[in-house]
């Protein structure tokens, strides 16, 4: 099945009616019974934090892996549990107020949108999809049916990425011109493609774990539970992993929309994994945060970024493993990742942030634990009707479809690619080809 046509099937399930947006709204705000799909990696500790609100109660467990669905069983011993998504949210639809999905990319959006054609609030962890045609689906159906929604990328609500944009937003180094920014890490496979076949593991069910991806037969060690990242039919590389995260602050501070323009410097395809190094250079339209042309540059891979006087730092000083720099018209303002405060810059020398106009943000906290739950607790509070999420998926679907691009950018590489937001094509008709793919029927 085609998925523009899965996804517009979908779309039309919508009702006409006013949808309640909050469980305040249907009157019932003391408890969130919550059903979690993926429990395993990142899923296991998405259970643990929104399981930490003291109004949730964990009703369903699914993964398509039995130790990831024990050890969550254990947890959560009163939760019903399953493999496949499907079956849990048919079955326990009546009994199950949201849903968090934690599961490889190339699941988010057919379980995510799944849950939302059955009225219930998401909690999706990052990219938020896998095509570009996808978040756009997420986002009109989240939109059409006024449901609560967020994008798992937790460092949006730490207390250092909230200062820095509010720094950008007062002009501390004016109008921003370009954005800097890496990641050492490599979600990418250079290698050639593995050949045979492996035994599936008993405790996995492998035509789940493929969902609506195509068929393909099972290596030990290559796909589950954690090389899926490098693979261009599971993950989204670098760029979907790290970059979501270390984009999201420059991108929000800088009220940035879709780019214009993509241009990915990496290898040429092989049509398996994602490139091992990629410098991705946008061009965005002018915000009133930024000058009118402004462009952002992403590195990744071992040892980047590359050298450049925007990323020197005073007295030789080397750069944080990961991060973003900004620079303005007066200065530059240097935001490591994560849990350290922005710094600013200003001719080669280091200036002391007065953060007397910012204590409404309260302390810096240095706690992950602490600050790591404040993402979760929010989508928890917003089901409740208390208060409003800050990566709906209104907002995670634009920065999702920026990262997309700059990952389809990779398969035509040193390529200008031009982009067309409002009629959501490509100028170059070949890179259209890889905005969505074939759903498997499974």
């Amino acid at each position: 099945m085609n998925k523009r046509d899965f996804l517009k099937s979908a779309a039309l399930l919508t009702t006409a009616s006013v949808l309640p947006t909050s469980l305040w709204s249907m009157g019932r705000a003391d408890k969130l019974r919550t059903a979690h799909i993926g429990v395993g990696g990142m899923g296991m500790e998405d259970l643990k934090a929104i399981a930490s609100h003291p109004a949730v109660e964990v009703v369903g467990l699914c993964d398509v892996d039995a130790s990831n669905l024990s050890a969550a069983h254990q947890m959560h011993p009163n939760a019903k549990v399953y493999s496949d998504y499907r079956a849990m949210l048919r079955e326990m639809s009546g009994s199950i107020d949201a849903v968090v999905v934690s599961t490889p990319d190339h699941t988010h959006a057919p379980a995510s949108m799944m849950a939302m054609e059955m009225n219930k609030p998401v909690y999706c962890q990052k990219p938020l999809t896998h095509h570009v045609t996808e978040a756009r689906a997420m986002n009109q159906l989240a939109a059409d049916k006024g449901l609560v929604t967020q994008m798992g990328i937790q460092v949006h609500s730490f207390y250092d990425y909230q200062l820095a944009t509010e720094l950008i937003q007062s002009g501390i180094i004016g109008k921003v011109k370009r954005v800097r920014a890496w990641s050492p890490k490599n979600w990418g496979y250079d290698g050639p493609v593995p050949q045979g076949s492996d035994p599936v593991p008993e405790s996995l069910d492998w035509n789940l774990w493929l969902g609506t991806s195509a068929e393909r037969p099972y290596k030990k060690g290559v796909y589950h539970p954690g090389n899926w990242r490098k693979l261009v039919d599971y993950g989204c590389g670098t760029l979907g992993d790290m970059g979501v995260h270390i984009f999201d602050t420059p991108y929000n501070a800088l009220a940035l929309d879709i780019p214009k323009t993509i241009k990915n410097e990496c290898r040429e395809p092989n049509g398996f994994g994602f490139p091992e190094h990629n410098i991705v250079t946008y061009e965005f339209p002018g915000t009133a945060y930024t000058t009118k042309k402004f462009k952002w540059i992403w590195y990744d891979g071992e040892g980047a970024p590359k050298d450049h006087k925007d990323l020197r730092l005073p007295d030789g000083e080397s750069l944080p493993d990961q991060g973003a720099m900004f620079i303005g018209e007066k200065g530059r303002l240097l935001l490591p990742h994560f849990m350290q405060l922005p710094r600013h810059i200003v001719k080669d020398e280091y200036q002391e942030l007065d953060l007397t106009n910012f204590a409404y943000l309260g302390e810096p906290v240095r706690n992950y634990e602490q600050e790591g739950k404040k993402h979760y607790h929010q989508f928890v509070d917003a089901c409740l009707g208390n208060v409003k999420t800050s990566a709906p998926f209104s907002y995670a679907a634009r920065l999702t479809e920026t990262i997309l691009l700059g990952v389809i950018a990779g398969r035509f590489p040193n390529k200008k690619l031009h982009w067309d937001s409002q009629n959501a094509k490509f100028r170059e008709e070949e890179a259209n080809a890889y905005l969505d793919s074939e759903y498997r029927k499974f």
